[in-house]
């Protein structure tokens, strides 16, 4: 196994993503995890993911599975999606599929949900993807330790904002690349590679192998395509730049249903007339 990148020009500390390929995943995780794991000195071919999905379907895991022998734990909670997990690995002893949701308590977090399963505490590799308490999953594991974790951040979120939504099984809100950064170091982790959706992290002790200058989320993250920049004008207008897009239902941000100042005070306020003086401190005693 290698433990040396000396053959991989390392200029720029987003250097993984030069190993982007996709078997079954979605932006190229397939070919960084690979590289990844290539560069850790050992072993023991065990992954988990959740949600699972039917187990192919832009998964992060089935290329181990399929090509490098993996044994795995694929949770999927929806019933229909967790059908066809199983079915897809029916005929593999070396996959065990778990219809569960993976919550953020002692009694459904993955420390529980895996507790009778014959894997080891330091598995190869997590994949977190549930389109919503991902970090709060994630921090809710305390027993097992995987070398590398592959989590979901939300995409439209900026790297400068650090956002965790509420650990609410209802919503689906996600958090920020930061957040999931800071997480991350407080159990025992580094960042190593930012993917326009995902993040990887590895063990601390494993940090050095991928010799990485700065693995500052600015420094890693090269995709900022679904965020959208919301600021204002002097006149008060308030003006969007960027994706202007809500990308998982594909409807467009518009600046007409983002304004709060209405069209007659969107002037600089030194600039008013005396009518408009007036109508803005009506305004104001509104707020």
């Amino acid at each position: 196994m290698a433990n040396s990148n000396n053959d991989v020009e390392q200029n720029d500390p987003a250097w993984l993503l030069e190993f982007r390929a996709d078997v079954f995943s979605q932006q190229g995780e397939d070919g960084v995890i690979k590289k990844v794991l290539d560069t850790l000195p050992e072993l023991d071919r065990w992954c988990v993911e959740f949600g699972a999905w039917d187990g192919a379907h832009l998964s992060n895991s089935r290329n181990l599975i399929e090509n490098r022998d993996y044994s795995a734990v694929l949770i999927e909670a929806d019933q229909g999606k967790f059908s066809d997990l199983s079915r897809n690995y029916a005929d593999k002893d070396n996959v065990f599929p778990v219809n569960a949701f993976v919550g953020f308590k002692h009694d459904d977090g993955l420390d529980t949900i895996l507790a009778n399963i014959p894997i080891p505490v330091e598995f190869d590799f997590l994949s977190i993807d549930i389109d919503g308490n991902d970090y709060h999953a994630w921090s809710a594991v305390q027993k097992y330790t995987p070398k590398v974790v592959c989590i979901e951040f939300n995409p439209t979120i900026h790297t400068d904002v650090d956002y965790v939504q509420a650990a609410d099984p209802s919503l689906t809100r996600g958090a920020s690349l930061s957040a999931l950064v800071s997480l991350g170091r407080e159990k025992g982790y580094e960042l190593i590679s930012v993917l326009p959706f995902n993040a990887v992290f590895v063990r601390r002790k494993y940090y050095e192998l991928f010799n990485i200058p700065d693995n500052s989320p600015y420094a890693l993250r090269k995709d900022l395509s679904h965020v959208t920049y919301l600021f204002s004008g002097y006149d008060g207008k308030v003006l969007l730049s960027g994706s202007r897009e809500l990308p998982w239902h594909l409807v467009p941000q518009k600046e007409s249903k983002a304004q709060q100042m209405p069209f007659f005070l969107q002037a600089f306020p030194a600039n008013y007339n005396l009518i408009q003086r007036a109508l803005f401190r009506i305004f104001r005693s509104f707020f």
